[in-house]
Parts: C-alpha cells; sequence; structure tokens
C-alpha cells in the first residue's frame, strides 16, 4: 500500500487536532495549571475538553472496529498488552508531575512551537531529552 493515503489522512488528522486545542485554549499552560488548581483559580474547561474528546474518540473507535480493516492500512494496529503493569504506572505518574510543572502534554506542546518563544523551546527540547533517556535507559534495561 502507498503510504501518501496515510501521510495525508495523519496530517488532516494532526491539523485537526492542533486546531480543536487552538480553538479550546489547551495551549494556554495557565488552563492546565488552573484545571489542577483544585483550591485556588480552578478552571473545569480541561475536563470537557477531555470529556469530549473521549467521547467522539470512543464512539469512533467502536465504528473504526467494526470494519473488515482500516481505509488506509492492512490490518489494525492495537497495543498487545492491556493489563497495567508498574512501568505504565510510573510512567503516568512521572508524566503526570511533568504536565503539572509544565503545564503543557505533547499535543499542546507541539502547537505551541507555533509561538516559538524560550519558554515551549525549552519544554520542547527537555521533552526529547527526557524520551531519549528513557529510550536509551529502556534499552539497556533489557
Amino acid at each position: 500500500m502507498h503510504p501518501l493515503p496515510q501521510l495525508i489522512v495523519a496530517l488532516l488528522a494532526g491539523v485537526l487536532m492542533g486546531l480543536g486545542l487552538s480553538v479550546a485554549q489547551m495551549i494556554d499552560p495557565a488552563k492546565v495549571v488552573n484545571f489542577l488548581d483544585v483550591f485556588g483559580t480552578w478552571d473545569p474547561s480541561l475536563a470537557f475538553v477531555m470529556g469530549g474528546g473521549l467521547a467522539v474518540n470512543g464512539l469512533a473507535t467502536w465504528f473504526i472496529l467494526k470494519q473488515p480493516k482500516p481505509a488506509f492500512a492492512q490490518h489494525f494496529q492495537l497495543p498487545p498488552l492491556t493489563a497495567v503493569d508498574p512501568r505504565i504506572v510510573l510512567g503516568g505518574a512521572v508524566f503526570g508531575i511533568g504536565w503539572g510543572l509544565a503545564g503543557y502534554c505533547p499535543g499542546p506542546m507541539i502547537v505551541s512551537l507555533s509561538f516559538a518563544d524560550s519558554a515551549i523551546v525549552t519544554v520542547v527540547g527537555s521533552y526529547l531529552v527526557g524520551t531519549f533517556v528513557t529510550r536509551w535507559w529502556l534499552s539497556k534495561a533489557s
């Protein structure tokens, strides 16, 4: 199968996600920090964005997995593991700490690169260093 249709769909999905994050103001780290500040300047808007995303994704995934195969691939690529193990719990905790400190998760972080200020460049650089260090450490551990 030619990769061009897959690349076009990936591009359109990325543009749609970036647009949604921008419209919902989720590229503003203060929105995340205020969502986490339950006893201060709490802002529940992030919960609505996540809830809407989960609802749409849940319905779309249900519909898509009813198809015999993906539209632009030979087969579905589903995660092989479904159990919760210590690695996923630890990774989630570390991700949560970084998300709370920086106010960015990967999607909004990448969209925010369009601002190209020193703060977002530092966050993206730190994200990349953390990713590469983790990959290196996991390759040594296995």
